[in-house]
């Protein structure tokens, strides 16, 4: 009965509010979105362990931080190179190692307008890439990716509801007052339009980013979901107390 009753109080003084990851099916495509308040949890950008090698997954970052802290949820979080290295801009702990990259090309990354998703302590924003770069603001972590998926409540003019580009896609929004975000992924393949309606029209947000498509993982133990595949770039992901946890979970 006392366990019980601890396991209950756990429950109830655990900051489970703060981050909430959920299965929905949107338009006929199943989805999950994970919710963050940024002013009840951590969220931080990984790239390089203490040896400058780029992390490439979830596992070696848990194992990284420090003690009485791991991972909460996780994703990747914006294009890479074939090294795995940024492919646009890329700040960590205040430090900028790759700069901001503005102009056309290739690819989804250049097909403007992208957008940078800048990470302050208890903040968070996503920037369209030129207007970044013309009044660039503190972000303690910053990642650049593309294209953007809502500008300003608009849908990317590019994406076509008919369009059969069709992949598993995996991005972020931010909600009107910088302290809601939500990491988002498919579970199947949509195409541009229906993934950036999800954020617009089901999440309700005027400004989200698209993170990659393929090697979309998701990082959720809440949901019993630890996606595995070929190692990838930046990692985006929370940093939680492991006792609360722990005891949260009845462990």
């Amino acid at each position: 009965m006392r366990r019980a009753l601890a396991i209950i109080a756990a429950l109830w003084l655990a900051p489970t509010s703060a981050l909430a990851c959920t299965q929905v099916v949107f338009d006929g495509a199943p989805f999950t979105s994970c919710r963050i308040d940024l002013q009840q949890t951590e969220l931080r950008l990984f790239l390089r362990d203490q040896a400058g090698a780029i992390y490439g997954g979830f596992a070696p970052i848990d194992a990284a931080l420090a003690p009485g802290k791991r991972l909460g949820m996780a994703m990747n979080a914006g294009m890479f190179h074939p090294d795995r290295a940024p492919v646009g801009l890329y700040i960590e702990d205040g430090i900028e190692q790759m700069r901001i990259v503005t102009r056309a090309g290739p690819g989804n990354f250049g097909l403007l307008p992208n957008g940078v998703l800048c990470l302050t302590q208890a903040r968070a924003q996503i920037i369209e890439s030129r207007a970044f770069a013309a009044a660039p603001p503190p972000c303690r972590d910053a990642t650049q990716s593309g294209p953007m998926l809502v500008i300003d409540g608009a849908l990317h003019p590019r994406f076509l509801p008919e369009s059969d580009s069709r992949n598993l896609r995996n991005g972020v929004g931010v909600d009107a007052s910088g302290q809601i975000v939500h990491l988002v992924i498919s579970d199947a393949p949509v195409n541009f339009h229906h993934f950036a309606r999800f954020f617009r029209d089901h999440l309700g947000l005027s400004q989200a980013l698209y993170f990659d498509g393929r090697v979309s993982r998701l990082y959720a133990p809440e949901i019993g979901r630890a996606d595995i595949g070929l190692p990838v770039g930046p990692i985006i992901g929370t940093v939680i107390d492991a006792a609360v946890d722990g005891a949260a979970s009845g462990g």
